[in-house]
């Protein structure tokens, strides 16, 4: 599914998980917490709807090999947004994550549980390039590249439920 049709689809109704609206300023100031730009597609998303749950059809990532969570995907049902909304979980959280789950310092997380993670993968691309996204399982200490970048992230979610 292209892109701009998931756009149109990509979040459940409800408000678990979601930010105030998206501003410019809110922006800068996650990208100076955060230290790198974020792509412009998950800014696109974000300005839909700052963070929550993901529709069902677009809930799980298909991978070519196993992880701790299942052999042939990975659960992708929440992205987090950007604000400092009480008990809501923020990409500004990232510095936070990273550090208590012990993840590498040059991502930035998306969605997770704490054991097992999506995160934005600057390690290959620099602080200004367009990061790859990957999964991070933090118990096993292991991790698994997903997609070259977040575009191409998004138009390849598909429905958890298609999986055994």
């Amino acid at each position: 599914m292209s892109f701009d049709e998931t756009l149109a689809t990509f979040w459940a109704e409800g408000d678990h998980g979601v930010q105030p609206p998206l501003t410019d300023e809110a922006v800068r100031e996650a990208e100076g917490v955060l230290g790198v730009p974020l792509p412009s597609a998950l800014l696109d998303l974000l300005r839909v709807q700052n963070g929550g749950v993901v529709a069902d059809g677009h809930d799980a990532f298909p991978t070519s090999q196993p992880t701790s969570w299942s052999h042939d995907h990975v659960p992708f049902d929440a992205l987090m947004g950007i604000g400092r909304r009480e008990r809501t979980m923020s990409l500004l959280d990232t510095p936070y994550l990273v550090k208590e789950w012990g993840l590498p310092s040059q991502i930035v997380l998306l969605s997770g549980d704490g054991h097992c993670w999506i995160g934005l993968d600057y390690r290959g691309c620099g602080p200004d390039g367009d990061p790859s996204v990957t999964w991070f399982d933090a118990e096993l200490d292991t991790e698994l590249p997903l997609a070259g970048d977040f575009r191409t992230f998004v138009e390849k979610l598909t429905a958890g439920r298609a999986f055994a």
